[in-house]
């Protein structure tokens, strides 16, 4: 996982966002996940993912409820934990829109252009997979961020968000290649303080949410390969307010500057921008926020989180452009440390590369476990909890050294 290279100080804290794109010109999991206008007095932090930044605050109207499409006409709704098939709560599977923005500039024609209109009926399939995977993951990270509490193990918040993915999408992935037609799209993120990102709970994994910590959640849904990836920031502490406020500010940026033919250094430049204005106050001292420069968001491919496309979060020298019909994650860390990290700490998330070369294994217990990981997961990402879920045992391996007295596994611990 990517750990935050830090300075003296100790409360230097990584804060991430992301939101997903269809390059079309709908936002695929980006959008107020508070479908039950019930909860229009939240506090908005408690909403980081989707959420719009406005400069200033200003008083709430009490509004009438609005009817909602599918789950309010026959009068479902969703359970707490999320337990309630979403095709149940949608039963003409016509799935809530994201954010529909429309091109400017010299891409305004596309929306009102007829071919381009017609090309967009054509991907009714795609886009169904897509806002489907998109309001599993609004109604669970709902649920997560009202029910996230310190004093919670890591464990028990990554488990209750799967359950409640799988429960959602009606892939338990039990059975053999269940998992490949939906559910998790890749094991759920919940790196800590400096830890910036990539870090998953393990099987005995002990730690304990704690009020001053930071935490980055970031899971993905998916439905039939169509990866929605979407993350936010937790803090029970109003210290680092401003920094969520400067990460949300520029994932916004992000998403307003993406589009089709758009150059991927355009996007890093607007984002470092507005990012890179905001400052924290931390022991009395002003700190300024820093986009971490080596985390970057990507395009999503189906079935591979990570399709080839980079999306820079600061000024830079890429002319790469997006293309029509390409789907992308922009994610933006900002950070009060050096805005840099290294790999640290111990692996929890795994994946098999498309491209990998055929290599002989000659260890049976090696030859059944890649068997079940591709008809299982085939590209997608899991981790060592999954494999358990699967009834996989010793699937760790251990290094041997061959003394001349004695063979000394010198990897042993007693844990494994």
């Amino acid at each position: 996982m990517a750990i935050e290279a830090v300075d003296e100080n100790p409360a230097i804290q990584p804060n991430a966002l992301k939101a997903g794109i269809v390059n079309g010109n709908e936002i695929s999991s980006f959008g107020d996940v508070d479908h039950d206008d019930s909860n229009d007095e939240k506090d908005e932090e408690g909403r980081i993912a989707g959420a719009e930044h406005q400069g200033g605050v200003k008083k709430k109207k009490k509004r009438k409820p609005r009817k909602k499409k599918g789950a309010a006409a026959n009068g479902k709704v969703q359970s707490s934990p999320p337990r309630v098939l979403l095709s149940t709560l949608f039963p003409d599977s016509q799935f809530p829109e994201g954010e529909v923005v429309e091109y400017r500039n010299e891409n305004s024609y596309r929306t009102t252009n007829e071919e381009k209109r017609h090309l967009d009926r054509m991907n009714s399939e795609f886009l169904t997979d897509y806002r489907h995977g998109a309001e599993v993951h609004r109604q669970v990270r709902q649920w997560a961020q009202n029910n996230i509490k310190p004093g919670q193990t890591l464990t028990e918040i990554a488990e209750g968000i799967e359950e409640s993915v799988r429960a959602l999408t009606g892939h338990q992935g039990l059975e053999e290649g269940d998992n490949l037609k939906g559910g998790m799209g890749f094991p759920t993120g919940l790196s800590l303080n400096h830890c910036a990102a990539h870090y998953t709970p393990n099987a005995g994994n002990k730690i304990v949410l704690q009020k001053e910590d930071v935490m980055k959640v970031d899971f993905g849904v998916h439905i039939n390969g169509r990866i929605v990836d979407s993350a936010w920031t937790m803090t029970f502490d109003p210290l680092y307010d401003n920094l969520l406020a400067a990460v949300r500010d520029g994932t916004n940026t992000g998403v307003k500057e993406a589009g089709i033919d758009v150059r991927m250094s355009d996007i890093g430049a607007a984002i470092q921008e507005a990012m890179e204005s905001y400052e924290v106050e931390i022991g009395g001292h002003a700190i300024p926020v820093k986009c971490i420069r080596n985390l970057n968001g990507h395009d999503i491919v189906p079935y591979s989180i990570h399709g080839g496309k980079s999306v820079p979060i600061v000024k830079g020298g890429d002319q790469t452009k997006m293309e029509e019909g390409e789907t992308f994650a922009i994610e933006t860390f900002g950070s009060t440390g050096k805005g840099y990290v290294r790999d640290d700490m111990e692996t929890s998330h795994y994946a098999r590369k498309a491209d990998a070369p055929n290599v002989a294994l000659r260890v049976s217990s090696a030859r059944t476990l890649l068997n079940s990981i591709t008809k299982n997961f085939g590209t997608l990402p899991f981790c060592r909890r999954y494999l358990d879920r699967l009834g996989h045992e010793k699937y760790l391996l251990g290094t041997i050294l061959l003394r001349p007295t004695v063979k000394e596994v010198i990897s042993r611990g007693d844990d494994y």
